[in-house]
């Protein structure tokens, strides 16, 4: 069954519904590891019903499947990494750094791949730890440990989710199909399993609270990270590399309004020109040659 709406528009909003991730992360009273296994299981759960629904059979060969463990292995890191970073630095800066994920595929890509970077992609590396450095300061001896510790964690997000997509890449390379709901069905439910095991380890309960904790737990689940992923996977064949770029900015640029908007994060001018800096950076270093859209990201 297709998604409605057009491509453009089905872009917009899945990377507007992934926004909210942060939002959901930050208001639900659970631990870090708890909210991203429910993130990761009812998302799951969700998009296996939608695979049973629409007949759609799950025909990988076993170097795929053991491509998808791996990559559900990164992205319970990922969430891992990433809830911690916006308890510590808030929606807007841990997704800002979730998203220098793009650097990092960029340096795969060169020592792995033998892909030499385009000049704007080099420049965009050091344009986006002088927008880092704006926004944290450069005296970082002075930061307060917590805050020190949520950049820490958010660039180790971006290390994961790089992981994260360069798996998901590789295991689509045998895909006959456009949309990837098998590979995200399978990687989700492999990340709650990992992250589910860590609760247990950490001592943390995976009990819910209270009903309102419970349903910004499925908004999480439903509408950030099936909906969200799905409404962007299904737009990305259809869409040009520009319109796929803005979508990537649209994340992390949101992230910042939804922290400001809700939880009062206070923003000063030089704070704002370092987010805009950091942003440009992201987006030159996500540019490549060919006209084939790339995939925004997908926190």
């Amino acid at each position: 069954m297709p998604l409605p709406g057009n491509p453009v528009s089905r872009l917009f909003i899945g990377a507007a519904l992934i926004s909210l991730s942060p939002v959901w992360v930050k208001l639900v009273d659970v631990s870090a590891t708890t909210s991203g296994f429910y993130r990761a299981a009812i998302g799951g759960v969700a998009l296996s019903l939608y695979l049973v629904l629409t007949r759609r059979r799950l025909q990988f060969s076993r170097k795929v499947w053991a491509i998808l463990l791996i990559g559900g292995l990164f992205f319970a890191l990922d969430l891992w990494f990433w809830h911690r970073s916006i308890r510590f630095i808030g929606p807007g800066l841990s997704t800002l750094l979730a998203n220098f994920q793009v650097f990092i595929m960029s340096a795969f890509g060169m020592i792995f791949l033998r892909e030499a970077p385009r000049l704007v992609q080099t420049a965009a590396i050091p344009l986006a730890l002088v927008g880092l450095a704006l926004i944290v300061g450069l005296d970082w001896g002075e930061l307060p440990g917590d805050y020190r510790a949520g950049v820490i964690l958010g660039l180790l997000t971006a290390v994961a989710y790089a992981g994260y997509l360069l798996s998901m890449r590789r295991a689509r390379q045998e895909a006959a199909h456009r949309i990837p709901s098998r590979e995200i069905a399978v990687v989700s439910l492999v990340s709650a399993a990992l992250l589910g095991a860590s609760a247990v380890v950490e001592g943390q309960t995976l009990a819910v609270p209270t009903v309102n904790d419970g349903l910004l737990l499925v908004a999480y689940g439903i509408l950030s990270h099936s909906l969200g992923m799905m409404f962007i996977a299904s737009s990305l064949p259809q869409v040009s590399a520009t319109q796929a770029g803005v979508a990537l900015l649209l994340q992390p640029t949101l992230s910042f309004v939804w922290d400001v908007l809700f939880f009062a994060r206070p923003m000063s001018a030089k704070e704002l020109l370092g987010a805009v800096i950091a942003l440009t950076a992201i987006y030159l270093g996500a540019r490549r040659p060919s006209q084939q859209a790339q995939r925004p990201g997908q926190e």
